[in-house]
């Protein structure tokens, strides 16, 4: 019997077309941008925390899928259930039955947050916000949303709504009448909810977009004013959750915190298939589901099926079982405090802050004047281009994968799988270190690749 579809033989005879498929048919820019940076690489295969090119090269992965592969990548507990899942042949998504995996997966994850009753399964990360943002309006009865400036929740029209940064919005209006308040400013939160048409807040207890962490105590008496006036709390989860904080969830950080709605996805799936879920509250569900006519009032079609499942159970097995949470805290302290130790050395490293295994390395302007008049002709063309001119020797002589946190932002972002280990430690600190040297020599291919980078800004204007 002929095989009719082949994988493996199909990616052997055209994969090398890949930067040229995609120029043609997705998204043109991407392969531009990774041609002008140098990042247009081959990788082959993936395990753990690292890629490997086809001659065996192994790069280090301090991105983890921008958060996604929270165990690395083709983690062997994971990829066996999804192998079990699929020989199993389940009777899946029937839409008129009441299958196991779900619930079961939802106990597992409400175990983590006691406070919480019940949980909605989508396939994303904005899915769970949206999810948050209709079910806080519809069981508060109110048609605004707060959000914090620089916040990221997603890129649907209603995520985008409650999204931080104005080059994400940009032409897409109208949007949802929300409103942006500052991180941290309780005063400001409280002049909105004085208006009484506030049905929520949203909030990431560490923001991405730059590695903001919110004030100590500003969660917690963020609730109580919300819970004064009727409105609830939404922790946004998607990045900062399953342990990547150091604890399950970041907002756990600080005592009395009981957010009312929260969103995850992301580490869940695995690194496998799309999942998101938001948990909440008992009296939320029910008012949303509050009768056989409003069953299906709030739905996914491919929410909640049997192979995202199997990967979440997975993954929450493996974190409990490998006691990820308590790696991610020991490890992450020695990234940071290895870091940060670097501050007093180098003029251009302005700070570095984090919890966990998200950690922000923040460049400024230096004082020395040779470095300082590099420093202005950077800023002038484009400021960020310093936190890339990192990010790229990184990469093409190091093979340690780093993003810049955000358009016009001098920051790194390092958000690597989970279950980094001591030696990956040392390579990412003493890589960063031989660039922070080069930068500080004043020339080299590091100031030269700066030029370019500036006379690409410039064009770009």
């Amino acid at each position: 019997m002929t095989k009719e579809f082949d994988l493996g033989a199909l990616l052997a005879e055209r994969g090398a077309e890949r930067y040229e498929l995609h120029a043609r048919y997705l998204n043109p820019q991407l392969p531009r941008m990774l041609r002008t940076i140098g990042f247009d690489r081959v990788y082959e295969r993936a395990e753990g925390a690292h890629f490997f090119d086809a001659d065996g090269h192994d790069y280090l992965d301090m991105l983890a899928g921008f958060g996604v592969m929270g165990l690395g990548r083709h983690h062997p507990v994971v990829r066996q259930a999804l192998h079990d899942v699929m020989d199993l042949g389940l009777a899946d998504l029937t839409r008129f039955d009441c299958p196991p995996l779900p619930g079961l997966l939802a106990e597992r994850l409400l175990a983590h947050s006691p406070h919480l009753d019940r949980v909605f399964f989508g396939n994303s990360g904005t899915e769970a916000v949206e999810t948050a943002l209709k079910f806080a309006r519809y069981a508060t009865g109110r048609p605004r949303v707060l959000y914090c400036d620089h916040a990221f929740h997603g890129l649907t029209t209603g995520s985008l709504s409650v999204n931080g940064e104005d080059g994400f919005r940009d032409g897409f209006a109208p949007l949802l009448p929300d409103t942006a308040v500052p991180l941290g400013d309780l005063d400001a939160l409280a002049r909105e909810l004085r208006k009484g048409d506030v049905a929520a807040l949203i909030v990431e207890p560490i923001q991405g977009k730059g590695v903001h962490e919110a004030p100590p105590g500003y969660l917690r008496a963020a609730q109580e004013l919300l819970h004064r006036h009727k409105a609830l709390l939404i922790a946004d989860e998607v990045q900062t959750g399953l342990g990547r904080t150091g604890d399950f969830y970041a907002y756990q950080h600080e005592d009395g915190v009981e957010p009312d709605l929260v969103c995850v996805a992301k580490a869940l799936s695995g690194g496998y298939v799309p999942v998101g879920a938001t948990l909440g509250k008992d009296w939320i569900f029910r008012k949303v589901y509050s009768s056989m006519d409003r069953v299906l009032v709030h739905s996914a079609s491919f929410g909640a099926n049997a192979q995202a499942m199997a990967a979440g159970l997975a993954v929450l097995s493996v974190m409990e079982n490998e006691q990820i949470v308590a790696g991610v805290r020991t490890t992450g302290e020695l990234l940071k405090s290895r870091l940060a130790a670097l501050t007093d050395r180098y003029e251009l490293l302005a700070d570095v802050r984090g919890r966990g295994l998200m950690i922000g390395i923040e460049f400024g302007r230096p004082s020395s004047l040779k470095l300082r008049s590099r420093w202005a002709m950077l800023q002038a063309a484009r400021k960020g281009l310093f936190a890339q001119m990192v990010v790229v020797p990184l990469l093409q002589r190091h093979r340690i994968l780093t993003q810049v946190s955000g358009d016009h932002l001098e920051v790194i972002k390092l958000i690597p799988p989970l279950v980094l280990d001591t030696d990956d430690v040392d390579r990412f600190v003493e890589a960063f270190t031989a660039v922070m040297d080069d930068a500080h020599s004043g020339g080299g291919l590091m100031w030269d690749f700066g030029k370019t980078l500036i006379k690409q800004a410039v064009a770009g204007r």
